[in-house]
């Protein structure tokens, strides 16, 4: 499983899981319920209120929109890509008025451009600004640090509101330290686990701008989702074993150190990035990614041309080498390999998977430069950790 979602399950994860139902509002299983999502504030790296919901990213991008935006108040979203995009679909269907800030998808969205749009907006009708931190459809991550600048430059007061759902124990994204006002995860990336859990972390101006405004709500209403009782946190049943999962996960990261984590993410990241590199020394693959810092370490995005045939390639390693890569999602379907390197992965797994990718260059004829899985191995071995 080399997708940039969802992501490998570690072992103890799985035994967590693996247990009876149990009554959800006994001692023991509210105590480590609200353990599991008040730690997740640390991985958020906030001080504000975590909410849980039994959904998916798709369901948190709502979430965030309902409590802050009603129908016919303005957002800006910066255009990353696939899930850029998605996010405003679900901002226009409740009802918001978008202003888009394009941009160049092989390249990250630009703060000038943001600012440009907010300095326009004489009247303040912008309620949020929408940004992807990791945008997995083109492997690109977006400076959060220079969108708040750009943010404070323009004097504007609208919100910071970041899809973190690739990103959150993946990359850095210390929420408060950032001025980030809010942001949304997810549990099948960084986190490692099974689809089906979403996450908001709410900061203090956007919890304020929930107590007074926001769309017409219920099951997505924050202040619906307090009090003493595990039911209200999930507005119903918990997911059980869900959260039994999710408190091991947490532990797993905890105890690794956060730091830690986001190391060797980093160091996963350079070494398919080094193979990739050497890879395109013969012209025909390359990184989607123009500029090098922009390049995540969740997934790197390698462009083929269309007579390369990068979805036979993927099938080839999926069903004869049993190696899941993600394919290219509109729109640059059929010119893509996606290398997801994030969450439960480590050294010879990953030079496992890029063995099989040059494998699978070789069998379909595709010009890559050899060496690509030698120079991985040297940019692990230079790394420090």
């Amino acid at each position: 499983m080399q997708l940039p979602g969802p992501s490998n399950l570690p072992e103890r994860v799985l035994r967590a899981m693996s247990r009876p139902a149990t009554d959800f509002a006994g001692p023991e299983f509210v105590a480590l319920a609200r353990s599991a999502i008040d730690d997740l504030r640390t991985v958020f790296g906030t001080a504000g209120e975590v909410f849980a919901y039994v959904t998916l990213g798709h369901g948190v991008w709502e979430a965030a929109l309902a409590n802050l935006v009603a129908p016919g108040e303005t957002v800006l979203v910066a255009d990353s890509g696939r899930f850029a995009r998605g996010w405003r679909i679900v901002a226009e269907a409740i009802g918001a008025e978008v202003v888009p800030v394009e941009g160049d998808l092989r390249r990250a969205v630009d703060p000038a451009a943001i600012a440009a749009a907010l300095e326009a907006d004489r009247e303040r009708r912008i309620r949020a600004v929408m940004v992807v931190q990791i945008e997995t459809s083109t492997g690109i991550v977006n400076d959060i640090p220079a969108v708040r600048r750009a943010i404070d430059a323009a004097g504007h007061p609208a919100l910071l509101l970041v899809d973190a759902v690739a990103s959150l124990a993946v990359c850095e994204l210390p929420m408060d330290r950032w001025g980030v006002d809010l942001a949304i995860a997810a549990s099948q990336k960084g986190l490692m686990m099974p689809p089906g859990l979403g996450f908001v972390a709410v900061g203090p101006r956007a919890a304020e701008r929930a107590e007074k405004g926001g769309a017409p709500r219920r099951y997505w209403d924050w202040r619906i989702r307090r009090g003493p009782e595990s039911y209200e946190w999930f507005n119903g049943t918990p997911p059980i074993q869900m959260i039994y999962g999710l408190r091991e996960a947490l532990d797993m990261l905890l105890e690794e150190g956060l730091e830690k984590v986001l190391a060797r993410h980093r160091r996963l990241a350079d070494a398919v990035r080094a193979a990739v590199a050497r890879w395109s020394e013969a012209g025909v693959v390359a990184f989607h990614a123009t500029e090098p810092a922009e390049r995540c370490d969740a997934v790197t995005a390698l462009r083929l041309p269309e007579e390369a045939g990068a979805d036979a390639i993927r099938v080839f390693c999926r069903d004869r080498l049993s190696v899941a890569f993600g394919g290219g999602l509109p729109p640059f379907e059929g010119r893509m390999i996606r290398i997801g390197h994030l969450g439960d992965v480590n050294e010879p797994m990953i030079l496992g998977a890029l063995a099989a990718l040059e494998l699978a260059f070789r069998r379909f004829g595709v010009d890559a430069a050899p060496g690509g899985v030698e120079a991985a191995i040297r940019s692990l071995a230079e790394a420090s950790g």
